[in-house]
Formats: C-alpha cells, sequence, structure tokens
C-alpha cells in the first residue's frame, strides 16, 4: 500500500476526528462531550485533536457544517414554490419535519448551537451578521418569485425569526405546539405587508478609486450552489467581513443586470469562526434547494475565503471581520476599487 502524503494523513485524521465527535456530541451533548473521549474515540492523541481544531466549540461547529452539508444534499422532498408564498411553506415544512419530538430519545445533535454562539462576542455578533445575509439572500429570491412586491428582506427575516423561535421552543419543549400552523404562518407573512424599502444611494458611500490592475484570481468554490465558482466575468467582487456581510445586499442592488456579483467572505479568526461560516452557508443552500426552483435563485456567488487569497487578489492586503472592500472588474483588470461603508455601492455604479 503506498504511504499517504502528509496532507492525506492530515485530511484522513481530520475525519477521524470529525466522526468521533460527531458520535460523542450526539450521545453526550456539547457540555458533556470531551476531547479526551473524542481522542479516545479517533484512536488519536488529543494532541491531534486540538492540532485540527482550536477547541471543542469549534469542534462542534464543524461537525453541525458536516450535517448541514449531508442534509442540504439530500433530494428535497417535494417541489419548491412557484410563488413568495408557496416558498415559505416549503420552507417551513422542511424546518419543521426536522424538529425534535417528544419522543425522541436523548440529547439531539445541533440542540447546543444557539447557547454557545451567545456564550461569547466571538460568536454571536458574526452570526447575527450570518442570520441578516441568510434573509438578504433569501428575501432576494422572494422577490424573484414576486416581482412587484417590491423588497421582501424584512418578510425573510420575519420567517426566519418565526422558525428559529419553533426551534428554540422544540428544543425546551419539545412537541409543544402545532407545526402545521407554523407552516400556515410562514405562508401568510407576504400578504403582510410590511414597511420595507430600499434607498437610492445608502446613507454612507464609501469613494471609488479608479485604478488599473490585473484581475487574477485563484480557484475558489461557490458555497450557494456547491460548484467551482467562475470569477473570469465582468462584474462586482465584495470582499466582506463576517460583521459585514449585510453589505452584500448593496451590490447585488446597485450592480448592473447583467455583472456578476460575487462575495468573499473573510475573518480574521478563521479557526474558530470559519466552521461557522460554513454550517450557515451549508444551511442556507439547503434552505435554497427546498424553498425555490433555480431561476429565483439571486445573481450571487458566495466564497468562503478562509485562507485570503480572492481578497488578496482584489488588493487587500489584510483582513479583518470589519472588512468592506468591493473591485469591479472589468476585461480581467480591476478597474474600481472603494473600502469602508459603502464600498459595494461605491464599487457597483459610478
Amino acid at each position: 500500500m503506498a504511504r499517504l502524503t502528509r496532507a492525506e494523513a492530515q485530511e484522513l485524521n481530520r475525519a477521524k476526528v470529525l466522526d468521533a465527535a460527531r458520535d460523542e456530541f450526539t450521545e453526550r451533548g456539547f457540555r458533556e462531550a470531551k476531547i479526551d473521549v473524542i481522542a479516545e474515540r479517533a484512536e488519536l492523541t488529543r494532541g491531534a485533536v486540538y492540532s485540527n481544531f482550536p477547541g471543542k466549540r469549534a469542534l462542534y461547529f464543524a461537525v453541525l457544517a458536516e450535517e448541514a452539508e449531508r442534509v442540504a444534499a439530500e433530494p428535497p422532498a417535494s417541489e419548491p414554490g412557484l410563488t413568495a408564498s408557496e416558498a415559505l411553506g416549503a420552507l417551513a415544512r422542511a424546518w419543521v419535519a426536522r424538529l425534535p419530538l417528544a419522543t425522541d430519545p436523548g440529547p439531539r445533535l445541533g440542540v447546543d448551537l444557539g447557547p454557545e454562539i451567545l456564550a461569547d462576542e466571538l460568536t454571536h455578533r458574526p452570526y447575527a451578521q450570518l442570520l441578516r445575509f441568510e434573509a438578504v439572500v433569501l428575501g432576494l429570491a422572494l422577490e424573484r418569485l414576486a416581482p412587484s412586491a417590491g423588497r421582501l428582506v424584512r418578510v425573510a427575516e420575519l420567517a426566519l425569526t418565526t422558525l428559529h423561535g419553533a426551534t428554540g421552543l422544540a428544543a425546551a419543549a419539545p412537541g409543544f405546539g402545532e407545526p402545521f400552523n407554523v407552516v400556515r404562518a410562514c405562508e401568510a407573512l407576504p400578504a403582510l405587508g410590511l414597511a420595507d424599502t430600499w434607498p437610492a444611494v445608502p446613507p454612507i458611500v464609501a469613494h471609488a478609486q479608479p485604478v488599473d490592475e490585473p484581475w487574477v484570481p485563484p480557484a475558489a468554490f461557490d458555497s450557494l450552489r456547491s460548484r467551482a465558482a467562475e470569477l473570469s466575468g465582468d462584474g462586482v467582487v465584495a470582499i466582506l467581513g463576517l460583521h459585514r456581510l449585510s453589505a452584500a445586499e448593496e451590490a447585488v442592488r446597485a450592480a448592473p443586470a447583467d455583472a456578476a456579483v460575487t462575495v468573499a467572505v473573510v475573518t480574521g479568526s478563521a479557526p474558530e469562526l470559519a466552521p461557522l461560516t460554513h454550517l450557515a452557508l451549508a444551511e442556507l443552500r439547503g434552505h435554497l434547494r427546498r424553498a425555490f426552483p433555480a431561476s429565483a435563485w439571486p445573481r450571487l456567488q458566495v466564497l468562503r475565503d478562509d485562507s485570503g487569497a480572492i481578497a488578496s487578489a482584489a488588493g487587500v492586503s489584510a483582513v479583518s471581520d470589519a472588512t468592506e472592500t468591493a473591485v469591479r472588474i472589468t476585461s480581467s483588470r480591476v478597474v474600481r476599487r472603494a473600502e469602508g461603508f459603502g464600498a459595494c455601492h461605491a464599487a457597483a455604479t459610478g
């Protein structure tokens, strides 16, 4: 048998750790799970676990991200919606079908996610932006099904509020409430007439600098559609830290109709926050697949730029969770760059 390369051995050990951690978290819950036991289950040392993950919480997020990837890849149980109401109903049905029941034995894998996110400013502020970003993407998809309805991001926010609330109650009081009523409530949201508008120009707009630099991006993966990203065409590329993700809406709304829009998600705390980002984006892809036809998906690529390689190609030398830089690409050249609040709007227009 050929000897494994160092990279292959590391990948194998990482897979062993994730498998062992999944079993430990499922059986004992997050708080009672022990790194020593996970290492023993994986037939590795404690140091081997920590060489792959900085701590138990990051490992927990990584396990949940793998589970979310598996769920997102499953064929949808029903047809996606063709109207905004139908799409929210399809989203809600898929969501409540996975809620715990009063008869379910033992702890569930994801039941400790909320408390662990809230336990630290490092995680709960980025998670809030990840949820806002999810609402933006789902709202843009709803608008494509109901083009005369105006902005529907607030409708998407309310749907996520309802569904996450149902999850919290199901964890605390399994069997409480009627899941079908949750579905009906979500279906009714587009008809509420929520006041939701988008300003033609954001209150703060960064100054866009004209530049002339080569655009040579690395190979990348589109987390929204689970395929290789297309970065060779003209369009807008936004480099957004985890505290600024909701700014992606500016790029989508301001960019010309024929321009591609790409968001590269970066963080200054990749070992801890990259697994959380992976989890949120995998869940978002699953929601889109179950609720919306492909024709309704927003014209948006979402890339996890954990290494900062895409940011570097865009001329961003250092990244943090507060990064907000956008560039305009024309004929394989970076022709405009903006940094700071309103950068996405500035790069997409003018």
